[in-house]
């Protein structure tokens, strides 16, 4: 095992560690989310929509992109796969017909929530493994790695999203 407290040289190795850390971790983590998708033809970017449409029904499309910090260009492909699909309904807003809102449909929220299911496994192991009060220290470390300007909304995104 790294010995984290060894590691903490002026020259960054600290860093380095952590850095390498969260790449290795990051990598399995959604590739066991990657596997399982996989076996029904789709790929991380769908994944990412169905989690955020079916935590977040009545998403608009607008939403959806500025989540993502991606162009609409850069989902309409996955999103109109998803649709196609039957896993994702698109509705006209309540008082703006022009806007789209986005909803899982059952189908699309039983994958959704087996790919939390499979993925929430692995995170209960590394939060048990890391000892008390890991949780919370590990909750609020991710969110410090989020933009400054982007954190609140992070925080109200995640919490109405319970």
């Amino acid at each position: 095992m790294v010995d984290l407290k060894k590691s903490q040289s002026p020259d960054g190795e600290l860093a380095l560690a952590l850095i390498e850390g969260m790449f290795f971790g990051y990598r399995d983590f959604v590739g066991i989310a990657d596997e399982r998708l996989a076996e029904l033809g789709y790929g991380r970017a769908h994944h990412r929509v169905l989690h955020f449409v079916d935590r977040h029904p009545g998403l608009t499309v607008g939403e959806l992109l500025g989540i993502l910090k991606v162009t609409k260009q850069g989902v309409s492909r996955i999103l109109k796969t998803l649709v196609d699909d039957g896993l994702i309904e698109v509705r006209a807003g309540e008082f703006d017909r022009r806007e789209k809102r986005l909803q899982t449909t059952e189908a699309g929220h039983r994958l959704a929530r087996e790919v939390v299911r499979i993925q929430s496994e692995r995170i209960e192991a590394a939060i048990k493994a890391a000892g008390p009060g890991a949780r919370e220290t590990v909750f609020a470390f991710l969110t410090a790695l989020v933009d400054d300007d982007d954190r609140n909304a992070v925080l109200r995104r995640i919490e109405g999203g319970r």
